[in-house]
């Protein structure tokens, strides 16, 4: 893989997957893009006070969220080694969302990767025809890596992103 995944763990590690599995559903993400890029990301596991601390500051909303992604704009894919950003996941809210809509907690937290890396990438979900197009890549790539379509039952929790 051409990009470095880096996983940075501020919270309880009880229920999280292992930096191996972070970093191996983020390289799916990065492998689907057209031009996969080359670069850094790191991904950080945080509790409620620091996810909700981030969603304050960064999107105007006082409240933890599942996944939040911070791309750097100076990253062009295929342009050589850069960070091309961080993604925030907040443990807790993972957990709940999981259990709250019957996933399991190993599926939500690859699907919260995968979202946050696509972010990363350019994809949104603004627009009708954005979140066909991101859902749709979402569901290969978990696909691929042997998990359910996260979108086969209503319900499933925003996904938020940061600032550009």
């Amino acid at each position: 893989m051409s990009a470095r995944v880096s996983v940075q763990y501020a919270a309880p590690r009880r229920g999280v997957p292992a930096p191996a599995s972070l970093r191996r559903w983020a390289e799916a993400a990065l492998a689907a893009a057209p031009h996969p890029p080359r670069g850094e990301i790191t991904i950080r596991v945080v509790g409620e006070a620091e996810g909700r601390a981030l969603n304050r500051t960064w999107r105007g909303r006082d409240r933890a969220t599942n996944v939040l992604s911070f791309p750097y704009g100076d990253a062009v894919p295929g342009a050589g080694e850069a960070a091309l950003g961080d993604i925030v996941v907040c443990a807790p809210v993972v957990a709940r969302e999981a259990r709250a809509q019957g996933k399991d907690p190993r599926a939500h937290w690859a699907h919260m990767v995968v979202h946050g890396v696509l972010h990363l990438l350019g994809y949104d979900h603004r627009t009708d025809e954005e979140a066909r197009v991101m859902e749709g890549l979402e569901r290969r790539v978990l696909a691929r890596l042997g998990f359910p379509d996260p979108y086969a039952e209503e319900g499933e929790s925003d996904h938020e992103r940061g600032p550009k």
